[in-house]
Parts: C-alpha cells; structure tokens; sequence
C-alpha cells in the first residue's frame, strides 16, 4: 500500500528533519485514491508527534500535477455496483478524505504543500489546508464539480465563502480554472515560486537551524520561502480573476439562481477565460448549480469540522442519486462528453430533490464524522 505515497526524511543540520510525502500515481495526475489516504493519514499523525519533525512537505510526482482530484473512476464503479443504493465504498472514501483534509488544516507543525501543475477537487481538498501553501508558473487550479454532477466539497463549503468578491460562488459555478495569481488572490495559496527553484528550496531546508517550537518554525518557513518568492515575483501570471472581479461581482449579484446562471452564461464578452466559464455552467449539471449555491448560503459561519460534517452528507447523497455517476461515465469513462443530466435547465429542477440532498442520510448522533474537531475551537 504505501508505494501508493512514497515517504521520506530530509536530515537538517541540527538534528531536526523535514517530513516528505508524495503522492506516486504520476499516469493519473496523482489522483487521490482511497489507498492514498489510508497510508497518508497515519504517517501524518506520526510526524505530528515525532518531536524530530520540523515541519512537512506534501507533493506529487512529475511535473503535470501536484494531485489531480480524487479517484473518481474507482468510486464510479462501486456507485455501478449499488444501483440506486448508498455505496459504502462511497462513504468510506469521502470520510476519510475529509479526515485527512482536517488533519492537514489542524496539524500545527508547518506543512507545506507544492501545488506545481494540476490542482483539482480533492487535490486542492489537501493543499488549501497547508499552512505554507505554494504554487507556480504551471499551477492550474480547479473545483469542477459541475461537469461531474457533484458539488465543491474537500471544505469548499468554507473556502468559497471566504474569496472576496463573490469569486466562491462564481468559481463553484463555472468550475472556472485558475492560475498561481489568482490562488493568492482568492487566498487559496501563500507563496509564488518558480518550479525550477524547487531543488534549491529542498537544501535551503536541510541547512536551516530548525527550532524546537513550531510558532519559530513558522516565521522560519515563511522568511525563507519569501525569498524564492522574491526571485521569482517578475514571472508571476496577470490574474484572470482580479481582472474580471467588477464583472463578476455584477453577474453573482441578482436574487436567485435562474438568474445568477442567466447573467453569468448570456453575458456579451470576448475573453477566452470568462467563456470557457461560461460554457462551462452552460453544459453543467443543472443539480449541481442548485447545490452550489445553496452549500454555499447555508454554510456560511459553519466551523471547518463542521463544513465537513455538512459536506459528506451531500457527497454521500451524490453516490446514491446518479447525477455523478453519470457525469464521470461520460467525461471519464466512456469519455462522450454527453452526459444525460437529470434535467435540462436551472428553472427545471425539482425542488424536492434538493432538499432530498440537503437531509443528511443519518442521524446527528450517527454521523461518521461525529468526533472531528470536537478537540478544536472553530477554524
């Protein structure tokens, strides 16, 4: 199982040691498989209490992708194996997922994550909760979840709700993809480095005289990455985002969602990003816009335990329904590109139904995720 994620320690000069983990399925963009997560959860924990670590480092293998999401083909099988039943296999997967999403958010020590290249779904689930989050010149970033029929999880639920601008929702929508300026701009990364200065960040870290407190360690961290970063800031992308923030403000701004959707996809623009956008939500899931933007409204203050929490019983749910079951057969595994939606159009969903989404499938006292953060304040 653990060749899934190779491990390693990078012996520093004062006996201290930086933990590195990477994701090893280079032929899939380092999707996040179930097995993944089971051997990175226990590692982390015990780099969390080796007293040696000074901090950690999360990557991928290769150079297209940190992680290109979850391993959506895997549990498209086993939702084909339970026909219009919750698949527990469904369940298990996003539990842990969110398990070790909190874990990476909670850790205290310092964790960095190298978000170089592909950073999808549960891929951007990890790195958000890093507490030296880098991205680079090859970063695309995204949460498309309307061309899958599911909805942004992985604490979507918290880390749309705090991009300024309305950006959250608008990039929930559209599953937009975006670059490293526009990772800092939405707060969804701290640092910009070339991929080329990666090697020299790896010995930087073996010569530096770690601290025995992980608050040290921090500021270390964050002054010796922001020196690459100043090296690097000339070659730092113009952010599609920010430059379009007025107008995506004016068309996330209306009363409803018909309308939203309406103002977003028949807005009159030449710009190759906002209409890969645009056509983006046109083709999408018309469930998955409806989840979106109430996830998003009823999250809103939810603690980061809790979004999770809040999340599985959606995700659950989606394993059960078969918009995403249909949505990954026809993107990725018969690769038609003609997915059979549910329904047609925003107007045209039935209410009922996702409601029947937002009624989680047990009781409070029952939920997998009952004790996560129960040790923790709101995040």
């Amino acid at each position: 199982m653990s060749d899934v994620v190779l491990f390693e320690t990078l012996n520093c000069v004062n006996g201290k040691a930086i933990g590195v983990a990477t994701l090893n399925a280079e032929k899939s963009l380092n999707a996040l498989s179930g097995e993944m997560i089971a051997a990175l959860y226990p590692q982390l924990l015990a780099w969390q209490q080796d007293n040696t670590i000074a901090a950690v480092l999360l990557q991928g293998n290769g150079e297209k992708a940190f992680c290109a999401g979850g391993d959506i083909v895997k549990l498209y099988r086993e939702m084909c194996n339970h026909p219009d039943a919750y698949a527990p296999e469904v369940e298990a997967y996003f539990a842990n997922e969110y398990r070790l999403d909190h874990l990476i958010h909670t850790f205290g020590k310092p964790f960095m994550v190298w978000g170089n290249g592909i950073v999808m779904g549960g891929g951007l689930g990890m790195m958000v909760g890093g507490s030296h989050r880098i991205v680079t010149e090859t970063s695309r970033i995204a949460m498309p979840e309307i061309s899958i029929g599911l909805l942004p999880d992985v604490g979507g639920t918290k880390f749309l709700n705090e991009m300024p601008d309305n950006c959250g929702l608008f990039l929930g929508l559209t599953g937009a993809s975006i670059n490293a300026a526009d990772a800092k701009y939405t707060h969804l990364a701290d640092f910009f480095m070339l991929a080329a200065q990666k090697s020299a960040l790896l010995d930087k870290l073996m010569t530096t005289h770690w601290s025995d407190t992980a608050a040290d360690n921090h500021k270390l961290l964050s002054s010796l990455i922001s020196e690459f970063e100043q090296a690097a800031q000339p070659s730092l992308p113009v952010s599609p985002v920010q430059e379009h923030k007025a107008l995506i403000n004016q068309v996330t701004s209306a009363n409803t969602l018909s309308e939203i959707v309406n103002d977003i996809v028949n807005y009159p623009i030449e710009d190759k990003w906002f209409n890969r956008a645009q056509a983006a939500l046109k083709h999408g899931s018309a469930i998955s816009a409806h989840l979106v933007y109430r996830q998003l409204r009823e999250g809103k203050g939810m603690s980061l335990a809790d979004c999770y929490r809040f999340e599985l019983g959606l995700t659950v749910k989606g394993g059960k329904y078969g918009e995403f079951q249909e949505g990954v057969r026809a993107l990725l595994v018969d690769k038609d590109n003609q997915p059979n939606w549910q329904f047609d159009s925003i107007a045209s969903v039935d209410n009922d139904v996702i409601d029947w989404f937002f009624s989680p499938p047990w009781s409070a006292s029952e939920h997998p995720l009952l004790d996560l953060g129960k040790s923790e304040q709101n995040l």
